[in-house]
């Protein structure tokens, strides 16, 4: 056959066929090696059927190429005449290069799928054994279990077999070779096999029978003395233990090392006891010590798939029946969820961001989510079921469908779903038979995939929209395997359908962290029952919101706010159509009313705030301006000061309510987003906002203070400033504000009338904020004035000016740093700026005695103002290294330098760090080091606030708060001690630099 050209018959025929590449494909058939069927119209139509035609055609050629003398003609007769041998020889080598390169250097291996054809169209572990019994060394099984693996990637790629059969009969020949592993090894040291009882336990896939093609087969080594020796004799027994740990080590040697034939595949033993660190072969009572005192909650859902495969049958069959009763327990152990939930972040954490999208297996939506979700269910349920205890993803998902546990539907859509994707994983590995989950990239691959799987009209396309369809049902994983039944329990559905039991769906609730599962089925109930639209809807949506809710510290508070802001918005139209309809409202909801006291409170008292959650730009801080304005506007429409007040509250709770809600989302994350906001931005957003916030307040208490009294005008000129973190725009949730009062009276009016005028309007503001409310108190606090509470409230500002020209101590001018006019008249405010500037940024800078004095005051605080009993190394504000550290610090530096640098002039204290850093003031590690220790700081106090609903300087005390700041910082379930190690890392390291920086030490 001549290579033909691009309009010629055949050229267009092989093209038809599925070559890419027809003119080679035409060379390929002009071979003498295939000249006695070139011609043959139905072997081209065979390769036109194969997953890669070329590739098919190439490996048809050098395995005929490679027949020895006389058995040419054979191979190509029975091609010819043999339909069932030609699909299953062309099929595998058009999906499998690997075993096209097998074939070619074993010519005749190509009659094993005629041995296979005739004994068993499904072979099991005993035909394997049979195929694995003449190879007598590392090389010989190695060749063997190639043979036996051609068989089975044949019937796979034709569709004898399905992805189940073809996984299970993977998992029997594992067992096979695993035997005849040990059987070598064993030869070779035949003292050490009379020594000891050893015992292979597989473990993974392979112990669930549902092994991929390329797998590192998991395993434990048990091992003991033989029968009939002294079982009390420690002396035989730890000769036992040494002479199996040798046959073990060896039998790993023989399946993973690399010859000229390649490798079988690794065996892994690091599923065993203490993993790597520990010994490879214990003694069943060491296995079992160590399972009841040391063993962690993945420990447990590994040996769910414990199977005994080789060695002493007696042996693995006491070692199954040991560990089994312990696994079945396993969902009763203490921190058994935050384990779990742990475990379940790390899978995805730990994939390249590169590879996410592509992981068939580890990524969102990808196997290991089913496999996961399967195996805690079965945990959680099989204590009481033992229908459940099956190692096999599918045979587990079957019986949890048919006990009730799993939706019908949803895990038929899970089954078909589960099956597509092995199958995927299956073709991906098969091709060049090595260990990997990424869907490949290129073009060629990909058609070749889709065609493996039967898409053969848009073999690329088809495919990537049918890995995508199937992925995004595993994606809700959670909510098809875990709360659709929970409602099923507890909502009136269709009649005659199986639900869970009301104690089965206490005990997933119980397994899902939820501490009160009788009140949280109270609250389903209450929420779900009846044919109310309202009620289908909630149906619709619970599921999801007991996944988020499960996702926080403390899901009972959660869902009982959920339904308390569901009672308190039930009626009305648009609430649960927004949740329902509104992308991340319902998500945002979630992580809101399970984060904590504060912002659920303020939900509560204010229930159509929730409308915020929706838009995407709700959450996003008001500006001061817009918040003055609203705030005075409502004010100046009040008819008395109290409703005015009220009314400033009203807006100052919204407000609150949208900081502490974009605080929470940032700090979350979404599933959509789970990058969390960088902390360093929250905090300044934060601070930002919640000073804008109560600058806003005091402005609209003073506008309805004065109107009480005085109409529109005050006697005297009256200005707010802001001290503290209040003028440092770094106001917590929790803090007080801290303030200055200054007034100037008018032309005409005399000064006494006019003092008096200024503190009667201090007096009635102060009086106005501290009405009785539940919202969070605004307290303003002056004790930072000019001799603190022992002079007057609020003096004039020539007043100011004698004091400090007179009088002042270097503290007061240090305090002064952050001053900023906060409310009042703006032209009295920059007045007292310019009158304050010498003092806080002293020209030439601080002398030495100031200094001394300085760090003699900051000392003092230290050792005095500590609560007693409280951790120095876990006090947020007064702590080693905590925010007065590193404040001081840089408060020092502004006092020394900021005369001759002007970015120093901030009321700011990151902003100012960083300008002494530009400055060449500090050095880059040091300036990190203090900037994270400030931020983190101020991040823990804002979460204690968030959590417990009132202000507090350490972590809380109590398990479950103390777990919510955690995760609010970003940490999982189960790392409390993280973040506490975490935190007195970070701190001690700030305190060393401002040891060097602040006390010259």
């Amino acid at each position: 056959m001549t290579v033909p050209g691009r309009r010629s018959s055949t050229f267009i025929r092989l093209l038809r066929s599925g070559f890419t590449d027809p003119s080679a494909a035409a060379r390929l058939l002009d071979s003498d090696a295939l000249a006695a069927v070139r011609t043959d119209p139905v072997l081209l139509d065979a390769l036109g059927a194969t997953a890669d035609p070329d590739l098919a055609l190439l490996g048809l050629v050098r395995l005929a190429e490679a027949q020895p003398d006389g058995e040419l003609t054979g191979l190509l007769d029975t091609l010819v005449s043999a339909k069932p041998l030609r699909d299953r020889l062309l099929g595998v080598l058009g999906a499998s290069e690997a075993l096209g390169d097998h074939l070619a250097r074993h010519p005749r291996d190509w009659h094993s799928l005629v041995t296979y054809e005739a004994v068993d169209l499904h072979p099991g572990l005993p035909e394997f054994e049979r195929g694995l019994a003449d190879a007598h060394d590392p090389v010989a099984l190695r060749v063997a279990y190639r043979r036996c693996l051609l068989s089975i990637a044949a019937r796979d790629v034709c569709g004898t077999i399905d992805v189940a059969q073809t996984a299970a009969e993977l998992a029997d020949l594992a067992t096979a070779t695993l035997r005849a592993a040990l059987r070598i090894a064993s030869a070779a040291a035949p003292e050490d096999a009379a020594a000891c009882r050893l015992a292979v336990i597989a473990m993974g896939k392979c112990g669930g029978n549902e092994l991929n093609y390329v797998s590192d087969v998991d395993v434990i080594f048990v091992g003991d003395a033989p029968n009939g020796a002294d079982a009390s004799n420690g002396a035989d027994e730890g000769r036992a233990v040494q002479a199996a740990t040798r046959l073990a080590s060896h039998l790993m040697r023989i399946c993973s090392e690399t010859t000229v034939e390649g490798t079988i595949w690794p065996v892994d033993a690091n599923l065993r006891p203490e993993g790597r660190n520990g010994p490879l072969v214990r003694t069943l009572a060491s296995h079992l010590a160590y399972y009841q005192r040391w063993a962690k909650t993945w420990e447990f859902q590994a040996l769910l798939k414990a199977r005994a495969v080789a060695g002493d049958p007696g042996l693995g069959a006491e070692y199954i029946a040991a560990i089994s009763p312990l696994v079945w327990q396993a969902a009763e152990r203490e921190n058994f969820v935050p384990d779990v939930q742990k475990m379940r972040r790390r899978v995805v954490d730990n994939i390249p961001a590169a590879q996410v999208d592509r992981e068939l297996k580890l990524g969102p939506g990808g196997l290991r989510d089913v496999e996961f979700a399967v195996q805690l269910l079965q945990l959680v349920h099989g204590r009481s079921d033992a229908t459940l205890h099956s190692g096999s993803t599918l045979d587990a998902l079957h019986a949890l469908a048919a006990g009730g546990y799993v939706g019908r539907a949803d895990a038929a859509q899970l089954h078909d779903a589960y099956r597509f994707l092995r199958a995927m994983e299956h073709r991906i590995q098969l091709y060049r038979l090595r260990r990997t989950h990424l869907v490949p990239e290129d073009e060629a691959d990909l058609r070749r995939l889709g065609r493996s799987l039967g898409l053969r009209t848009e073999p690329v396309s088809e495919l990537n929209k049918a890995w995508r369809r199937h992925a995004s049902v595993v994606r809700r994983l959670h909510e098809k395997l875990f709360y659709r039944p929970l409602l099923d329990a507890v909502a009136q559905l269709t009649p005659g359908e199986t639900r869970l039991s009301p104690r089965a769906a206490g005990q997933r609730l119980e397994a899902l962290g939820y501490a009160d599962p009788v009140a949280a089925l109270r609250h389903l109930e209450a929420l779900t029952s009846g044919v109310s639209r309202k009620a289908a809807i909630q149906r619709t949506l619970l599921p999801v919101l007991l996944g988020w809710f499960a996702d926080s510290a403390d899901p009972d508070a959660g869902l009982l706010n959920f339904r308390k802001v569901s009672d308190a918005l039930g009626k009305t139209p648009w609430y649960l159509r927004f949740l329902r309809d509104e992308g991340a409202a319902a998500e945002n909801l979630a992580r809101v009313l399970s984060a904590g006291r504060l912002a659920p409170d303020l939900l509560m008292r204010a229930p159509e705030a929730v409308a915020l959650l929706g838009d995407p730009g709700g959450l996003l801080p008001r500006t001061h301006e817009a918040l003055e304005q609203e705030v005075l506007a409502a004010v100046g429409r009040a008819e008395d000061p109290e409703t005015a007040v009220a009314v400033a509250r009203g807006v100052r709770r919204r407000e609150l309510f949208r900081t502490a809600a974009a605080d929470i989302i940032g700090s979350y994350g979404t599933e959509d987003s789970p990058a969390v906001e960088d902390p360093g931005a929250l905090v300044n957003r934060v601070g930002s906002a919640v000073s804008d916030l109560t600058a806003a307040t005091i402005a609209g208490a003073l506008r309805a203070a004065v109107r009480s009294h005085w109409g529109e005008t005050l006697p005297t000129r009256f200005a707010i400033i802001g001290v503290g973190r209040f003028g440092g725009h770094e106001l917590g949730y929790g803090s007080d504000a801290d303030v200055l009062f200054v007034h100037e009276p008018r032309e005409g009016v005399d000064e006494q009338e006019a003092a008096k005028a200024a503190q009667a309007v201090i007096a009635e503001m102060r009086r106005l904020l501290q009405l009785p409310s539940t919202d969070p108190p605004l307290l303003i606090d002056a004790d930072l004035r000019p001799e603190g509470r022992s002079g007057p409230l609020v003096r004039t500002l020539a007043s100011y000016a004698a004091y400090y020209r007179r009088w002042s101590l270097t503290w007061e001018s240090q305090a002064l740093l952050r001053a900023e006019p906060v409310a009042g008249d703006e032209e009295l405010g920059r007045r007292f700026i310019e009158l304050i500037d010498p003092l806080r940024y002293p020209v030439e800078g601080l002398g030495e005695d100031a200094v001394r004095e300085i760090r003699r005051l900051k000392a003092r605080m230290e050792s005095e103002r500590m609560p007693r009993g409280a951790d120095p190394t876990l006090h947020t504000k007064l702590g080693r290294g905590g925010l007065s550290d590193v404040e001081w610090t840089v408060q020092l530096m502004q006092m020394r330098h900021a005369w001759a640098e002007p970015g120093l002039r901030t009321t700011r204290t990151r902003e100012a760090l960083a300008a002494a850093h530009r400055a060449g003031l500090i050095p880059t590690e040091e300036a990190q080091i203090l900037d994270e220790a400030w931020v983190l700081a101020t991040r823990v106090r804002n979460a204690v606030m968030l959590v417990r609903g009132r202000a507090g300087d350490t972590f809380p005390s109590e398990a479950r708060e103390l777990a919510a700041v955690g995760r609010y910082l970003g940490y999982a379930e189960g790392t409390v001690g993280e973040l506490l190690d975490d935190y007195r890392r970070i701190t001690r390291r700030a305190r060393a630099v401002v040891d060097e920086l602040f006390y010259g030490a």
